[in-house]
């Protein structure tokens, strides 16, 4: 007499509970023992339990045990505990479903800005919050980096992270004490302004050399501490002759007045090229005598004291890495990277970028960086 068995619908998608397991087993013990040219197919096993043929496949794999028949002849069964046993334990260590799911598009944004855009998961994340896919999808800034860590992101990685994943001690070398202009002024006594950072007008002022034996190209750049607004200028060699020309061209392009209104405080290292305080302080335009800026002074060896020039040039590394021929980099490259520095998002600025800062402040801010 043949087994009569009901034939089911189940959910596209469900996984089988320990019941059907069991009820599977059943089915398969039955089987065993019938002719061979009388047994079901995985097909018809499937069909009853209501899944698809490669389902009970996995399944009997799953489950399978090798058991004695009645003649202690060995016969491949299916255990129901066992396949159980085994599901659970890949399910534990397949760890939460991730929150961003079947979002693709926003995976491929995410990876646009990190990689191609070269945006931290901070600025990444700012960018993306009026986006609608961000919308249907919401992830925080340490839910993205636990993707990056665990490499579920298919094309990002953490070497394309600002910080590289790394955090490395740096190495310091011995320099030789400057002999500096007593008559300097030094950065205690910079106006409250600047110190506070609630003024806009005060500007840090650094240089990045060329790699060694790459050139005598440097790049200076100067950073307002209030807004992170960044000036970007190449210059032929790091001296001090060309620090002043381009100071000296910069006055010319936006006159004394914006000058001295724009530039009200400047703090630089002790590097050779910022020695001469007179001359850049001294106006190239106005005859009167009156200085166009005041420039302060960093306790030796206090790098941290001009912080914000400090965080862009790491930005700026981004694009020229250590080493680099500055040379080889045109003055669009360098506009282009000023561009991309001034758009960029802050934490600092609560999300918002330079650019915004500066704009937000309108009629207050004469001679800025931007088209």
């Amino acid at each position: 007499m043949s087994q009569v068995y009901c034939i089911r619908t189940r959910k596209k998608g469900k996984h089988l509970t320990f019941e059907e397991r069991e009820e599977l087993e059943a089915i398969v013990n039955k089987n065993n023992k019938l002719p061979k040219n009388k047994r079901l197919s995985k097909r018809q096993i499937a069909r009853i339990m209501g899944v698809s043929p490669a389902t009970i496949i996995r399944e009997l794999k799953r489950g399978e045990v090798i058991i004695l028949d009645t003649h202690l002849r060995e016969v491949i069964s299916y255990s129901a505990v066992k396949a159980q046993e085994d599901y659970d334990k890949k399910a534990s260590a397949k760890g939460p479903q991730l929150k961003i799911g079947n979002n693709h598009e926003l995976v491929r944004k995410i990876e646009e800005y990190i990689v191609k855009e070269r945006y931290s998961p901070y600025a990444t994340i700012e960018k993306l919050k009026c986006d609608e896919d961000y919308r249907k999808t919401p992830i925080c800034e340490r839910t993205l980096y636990n993707y990056i860590d665990r490499n579920l992101l298919l094309n990002v990685t953490k070497k394309d992270l600002p910080r590289k994943g790394k955090s490395r001690k740096r190495k310091y070398r011995r320099v030789t004490r400057r002999i500096r202009d007593i008559e300097a002024k030094r950065i205690d006594d910079r106006p409250e302004g600047a110190k506070g950072r609630s003024e806009y007008g005060h500007w840090e002022m650094d240089c990045i050399e060329s790699g060694r034996g790459k050139g005598r190209a440097c790049l200076l750049v100067l950073v307002e501490r209030m807004s992170r607004e960044t000036l970007i200028f190449k210059l032929r060699s790091q001296t001090q002759k060309e620090v002043l020309r381009q100071l000296d061209l910069y006055e010319r392009k936006i006159g004394y007045e914006g000058f001295r209104e724009k530039f009200k405080t400047i703090t630089v290292d002790n590097g050779s090229e910022f020695l001469d305080w007179r001359g850049l302080e001294r106006s190239c335009v106005n005859e009167d005598g009156l200085p166009r800026t005041q420039v302060y002074y960093c306790h030796p060896y206090h790098a941290w004291e001009r912080g914000s020039n400090e965080q862009v040039n790491g930005q700026l590394r981004r694009f020229i890495p250590k080493g680099s021929a500055i040379c080889e980099y045109s003055i669009e490259d360098i506009l282009k990277i000023q561009e991309w520095i001034n758009n960029y998002p802050r934490r600092v600025l609560n999300g918002r970028s330079s650019r915004e800062v500066v704009e937000g402040l309108g009629e207050l801010v004469k001679g800025h960086s931007f088209p």
